[in-house]
């Protein structure tokens, strides 16, 4: 799940990227922002949930997925849109942008 925050005085977004994922040891984001090297993800226990924030320019779009465990890939089911990358998959894709 993906939750936006935008300032009024900043040209950027504080995006709040959340995934709830049963038995898992750990969690990572992936993305262009973080130049696809994991960054590991807060297990949230009261909410189950893996989650972290990240600042991120405004009127952009950026690519990103979920690494679980090392090993496999999701994506964000609530993602602002999909793209094919060249894995043969898709890659979420997040939107900075303001309406």
């Amino acid at each position: 799940m993906l939750t936006k925050r935008f300032f009024k005085t900043k040209a950027e977004a504080e995006v709040t990227f959340e995934i709830s994922v049963s038995e898992a040891d750990n969690v990572a984001l992936v993305a262009e922002f973080t130049d696809w090297q994991p960054m590991p993800m807060k297990y949230v226990k009261k909410d189950n949930v893996y989650r972290t924030k990240v600042r991120l320019p405004i009127e952009q779009q950026f690519h990103f997925r979920y690494l679980i465990d090392d090993s496999k890939w999701e994506n964000d089911h609530q993602a602002d849109a999909y793209i094919c990358n060249s894995f043969g998959t898709d890659n979420s894709v997040v939107s900075t942008m303001q309406c």
